[in-house]
């Protein structure tokens, strides 16, 4: 008798294809094979909620146009579901509205691609509003091509008896629905974006240097951010385990103090809806001084999830901007087996060879290295020259107070009736920010 109690878990089937290539076309195949980007499926798959039972492999050399994996796979695949009663069956690749519609009609169980999947991680993990409608916008742009209704009869145009009627008036008010709420979480995200910028102006005031982290989810990001800055950021093993954003300052071996950003990790096939969603937010990887990609050392795949750190950078066009290639959880590797000289150019290519790109080896779980990691980002960073400064700063302005205090090392106060006298070893982007205050420099200039 069938268990009537609800699953916690989903009963699923993970499926693949393999692509024969031939010789000449070798060298534009992704080196992954299918059973390496299976295995990250199923990650994606138990972070979402599913139990993976079973692992389906075709080898074609094209995928079919009717159902990805040809009707002979789609039979055997009928047996499977039926054998193991499952609930779910996941695509490896993106699914056509037509395979999809398909597939399900002949499997008789829910279809859904690795983008769904992450998609809905995504909206699992997301906390602040901004991240909210950028899953949404997502989800909705990724909906509205597969939108078909009850079968084929729903997305049929009206021309023919039987093919007019409420049918098709139900599926044209859905697509309208969904329109109007594209349009209206694009405004939002138009005067989220707008409010960043503000912010970011105003960072860019002060100004301090801001380093973005950047790596393949699951490489130690957020571990590293803890350690670094205290944010307390949530760090497990789980894909996406932190989606939004956290900005938190920095203070170097210097005393400069720099913002660092820590961003939402990336991922092989990342969905081309979430990158668009979510670009007001890597924006702030644009606009880094410095990008600190982190690796998983340790990983059997890291040459690969670097390409396609790498191939997301170039998408939001934040390429050109200088890195720091941060070689996490040596912890876990035999003693010595890190080749620094080498890392860089084999992970990031040969353009990290021209524009002499550092690496640095860290673990981030148990603090290993990274009072180097601070000292070299202190040197790659535009240099702040220090002079004694002082200020003359009306008693109403505490904050311009506040910022000398913060931002430089102040030697002597002196308060006056209206104004207060402050002598401060200062840096020259505090000076530029409080040039309307500033009555002399070291040099003598008044």
């Amino acid at each position: 008798m069938k268990d009537t109690v609800e699953r916690l878990h989903e009963r699923t089937i993970l499926v693949g294809v393999e692509r024969k290539t031939r010789p000449s076309e070798a060298a534009g195949v992704e080196s992954v094979s299918a059973e390496e980007s299976l295995e990250e499926l199923a990650a994606l798959a138990e972070t979402a909620g599913a139990e993976v039972i079973d692992r389906v492999i075709q080898n074609r050399p094209a995928y079919d146009a009717a159902t990805l994996i040809g009707s002979g796979k789609v039979t055997e695949l009928q047996g499977m579901v039926k054998g193991f009663d499952a609930d779910l069956v996941i695509f490896d690749q993106e699914l056509t509205p037509t395979q999809l519609r398909n597939l399900e009609k002949a499997l008789d169980v829910r279809v859904v691609d690795r983008t769904q999947i992450i998609l809905d991680i995504f909206a699992s993990r997301a906390r602040t509003r901004e991240g909210q409608l950028q899953v949404e916008l997502a989800q909705l742009d990724y909906l509205l091509p597969r939108l078909t209704g009850k079968g084929v009869e729903m997305s049929r145009l009206g021309g023919g008896i039987g093919t007019r009627g409420p049918g098709e008036t139900k599926l044209e008010t859905d697509r309208r629905k969904i329109r109007n709420r594209i349009k209206r979480i694009t405004q939002e995200l138009e005067a989220v974006k707008a409010g960043r910028a503000t912010q970011r102006r105003q960072r860019f005031e002060v100004p301090l240097s801001t380093l973005a982290m950047v790596g393949y989810t699951n490489a130690g990001k957020s571990t590293l951010f803890n350690r670094l800055t205290g944010a307390g950021v949530v760090a497990d093993a789980r894909l996406f385990a932190t989606l939004d954003p956290t900005v938190r300052q920095l203070q170097l071996p210097s005393r400069r103090h720099v913002i660092v950003s820590d961003t939402v990790g990336f991922i092989r096939h990342l969905p081309t809806t979430l990158v668009k969603a979510f670009r007001a937010t890597l924006e702030e990887v644009r606009n880094a001084a410095l990008l600190v990609h982190v690796v998983d050392v340790a990983s059997e795949h890291v040459e690969d999830h670097a390409r396609q750190v790498l191939a997301v950078l170039r998408e939001i066009e934040a390429d050109g901007s200088p890195q720091l290639l941060v070689l996490n959880k040596v912890d876990l590797l035999p003693e010595g087996e890190v080749d620094l000289d080498s890392a860089a150019s084999r992970l990031l290519g040969e353009e990290a060879v021209k524009s002499k790109t550092r690496s640095v080896a860290v673990s981030a779980r148990t603090g290993e290295g990274i009072d180097r990691l601070l000292a070299i980002v202190d040197e790659i960073l535009p240099s702040d020259p220090v002079a004694e400064t002082k200020f003359r700063i009306p008693l109403e302005d505490g904050a311009s107070v506040h910022l000398v205090h913060e931002y430089s090392q102040v030697t002597r106060i002196v308060y006056h009736e209206q104004w207060c006298e402050i002598d401060a070893l200062a840096p020259e982007s505090l000076r530029r920010r409080l040039r309307n205050f500033v009555v002399q420099c070291n040099d003598g200039t008044v």
